[in-house]
């Protein structure tokens, strides 16, 4: 059995850029798509396997933290990112070093700083998979209703996207 939630309010736009060894993209944007897919075996005495309300809040509080901001993946190996305070302790700058000598300073309160390697749908899909499960603390609930594996899918566009699937159970280990 399997729930599946894939709203038109369950989006982000944000910009990003791809950057590894040896290579960087542009700097761009996209809207983001966010669908959820939950499995387990029994369904509870309310006929739910979830409660889809449940779920659709807590995705919709994952997008809007990213919601037009630029991701910085703050683990990249070929990336440094520094954060730097204004003289009130507000009002920082992001700056971000990249090994081809280029650098980008933007407003601290236009990014979002993951804790990924790649701002790419793979990465964003497994981080909305933790935020979801762990800081929304939906695991907990799901859980108690016997679901035994989410998934998150992140679309960059239609028929363009990845997904990240793993044990609710695997939501408890850092």
């Amino acid at each position: 059995r399997e729930i599946r939630v894939a709203l038109e309010d369950m989006k982000f736009s944000a910009a990003h850029f791809v950057a590894f060894r040896g290579f960087r993209e542009p700097l761009h944007g996209h809207n983001y798509t966010v669908g959820v897919r939950a499995g387990g075996t029994m369904l509870q005495a309310d006929g739910y396997l979830a409660d889809f309300g449940d779920v659709k809040k807590v995705v919709r509080v994952a997008c809007k933290q990213i919601n037009n901001r630029t991701i910085v993946p703050t683990r990249s190996d070929v990336l440094s990112v520094q954060v730097q305070r204004g003289a009130d302790g507000r009002g920082g700058q992001v700056e971000i070093g990249c090994e081809d000598g280029g650098r980008m300073v933007l407003p601290e309160a236009d990014c979002v700083l993951l804790p990924i390697v790649h701002s790419s749908a793979e990465e964003l899909a497994e981080h909305l998979w933790w935020d979801i499960l762990v800081a929304q603390k939906l695991a907990s609930i799901l859980a108690a209703r016997g679901v035994e594996w989410l998934e998150v899918s992140v679309s960059e566009r239609p028929g363009q996207g990845a997904q990240y699937r793993n044990a609710v159970a695997a939501s408890s280990v850092p």
